[in-house]
């Protein structure tokens, strides 16, 4: 518990460093009072925890697969870490193979210390998925989290106040540093409306409760039903996002979700009732995608350079900001670039990426500036006011360096636009105007059938 203790405000740091938003709807509802269990989707292993975790005051009991805890020094971490084994048939093989009787026993004490941590009035959080995928979809449910909780208030004749909070986790590109995450928090459930059911037939008790997390969770979750039919969606939504939605608010990444249920809802109306619309939508945008590859550009350098002239002063910014940003990537090269190099080649599990990036971050980082800090203490300053200035403006200008670098690669970008041959240019806006009525007809015919009214406005 001391360890969970002393490292959750360094874990909210490094979120608040590796996410460029991490955003929460109905945050009061991860800050009920306990007993309470969190059921959550897994698409990004230890990220997902976390993520909830700082969210809440209250320490988090966490349940986790028993090949973690194999490990003497992982193992060491998640026990410290508030962590609790849970045995899964496809774990135990092998040398270490249990027999279905001793699996049955240690997944039982496992159960046994989740029903004494809720009965304390404690939290648990449990993925009932069981395994940790990188995509847009729920996979079937385990009935382990609502045996759980149907067990623990069996054990208090359903009067303990136990609640299931559901959390539907949506990462925007789980495997990039400085993106979005959207945690989508339901309303609770409460485990004694199950009381009468449980009494009558605790199997089925559970299979209906396992099946309300499930039909919580979709609701607030971004899913694929193909892996093609995700790509489209993500390729649109990244590549014409603003076209689609120019009423959507910057400061919030609610409407960023609603709009990919959106199109993912109709890219599968489009494959039942108009299939050849979705065909050459896919073939034009990916002409138009393939283009921009080749020529190193995106979209939105072809939209902006052909908008007004930048201010001087911009320019004036870039110029004046430099020195700074040269200073910035001195100081922070190394501790940044090596979280990425270690992770990509530790792992080609993507879902694991983010996990090895943030907790090599946590290390490389802070390490690196303390020795940065006694090489300007010994060889420099002398004087622990002037190094101590100098560490606080490490991970600014590390900040100032990464924001002028992607303003600097944009303008450059756009630069490259203005000098592309008139014949390139020409067909690269022939292509993304193709593109472009192609959607737009495509939302009129699929706002007509869904919303005849809206529709026949747009």
């Amino acid at each position: 518990m001391l360890f969970y203790t002393v490292m959750k405000p360094v874990v909210r740091v490094g979120l608040r460093v590796f996410f460029r938003r991490l955003e929460v709807r109905h945050r009061e509802r991860l800050r009920l009072p306990g007993p309470l269990m969190l059921c959550s989707n897994h698409p990004n292993t230890l990220m997902d925890p976390l993520v909830t975790a700082v969210q809440r005051h209250q320490p988090i009991a966490f349940l986790a697969k028993s090949t973690f805890f194999k490990n003497p020094f992982l193992g060491a971490i998640m026990r410290s870490g508030n962590c609790i084994p849970i045995y899964r048939r496809q774990d135990a093989e092998g040398a270490d193979a249990l027999s279905a009787q001793q699996l049955a026993a240690s997944n039982e004490a496992s159960f046994g210390r989740c029903y004494d941590y809720l009965e304390r009035g404690g939290t648990v959080m449990i993925f009932p998925e069981g395994t940790s995928v990188s995509e847009r979809r729920l996979r079937p449910l385990k009935t382990g989290a609502a045996r759980i909780a149907l067990g623990t208030e069996a054990r208090h004749a359903f009067q303990l106040g136990l609640k299931i909070v559901c959390v539907g986790t949506n990462y925007f590109d789980p495997t990039r540093f400085r993106s979005d995450v959207f945690l989508n928090v339901a309303p609770p459930i409460n485990v004694a409306d199950y009381a009468a059911s449980y009494r009558q037939d605790p199997e089925a008790a559970a299979d209906e409760l396992t099946e309300e997390i499930r039909k919580r969770l979709t609701r607030r979750l971004v899913i694929s039903r193909a892996a093609e039919d995700d790509q489209l969606a993500q390729q649109v939504e990244r590549t014409f996002g603003n076209h689609l939605d120019p009423d959507d608010d910057p400061s919030t990444l609610y409407d960023n979700f609603q709009l990919s249920r959106t199109l993912l809802d109709a890219v599968a109306w489009f494959e039942q009732h108009d299939a050849d619309r979705l065909t050459s939508l896919r073939s034009a945008l990916s002409t138009y995608l393939a283009s921009l590859h080749n020529l190193r550009l995106d979209d939105d350098d072809l939209d902006q350079s052909q908008r007004p002239g930048t201010r001087l002063a911009d320019y004036l910014n870039l110029i004046l900001g430099f020195p700074v940003w040269l200073y910035g990537l001195i100081t922070n090269y190394l501790p940044y670039k090596l979280p990425a190099e270690v992770a990509y080649r530790a792992t080609k599990d993507t879902e694991f990426i983010a996990a090895i990036m943030f907790g090599v971050g946590i290390l490389t980082f802070p390490l690196a500036y303390a020795a940065e800090a006694a090489a300007v203490q010994h060889w420099l300053t002398h004087d622990w006011r002037l190094t101590a200035l100098f560490v606080i403006s490490l991970p600014l200008a590390g900040f100032y360096a990464l924001g002028y670098w992607n303003t600097l690669s944009a303008r450059l970008r756009r630069l490259r636009v203005r000098r592309l041959p008139a014949t390139a240019l020409a067909s690269l806006q022939s292509q993304r105007s193709a593109v472009l009525a192609l959607l737009d007809e495509a939302r009129t015919a699929y706002l007509t059938a869904i919303h005849p009214g809206i529709g026949a406005q747009t």
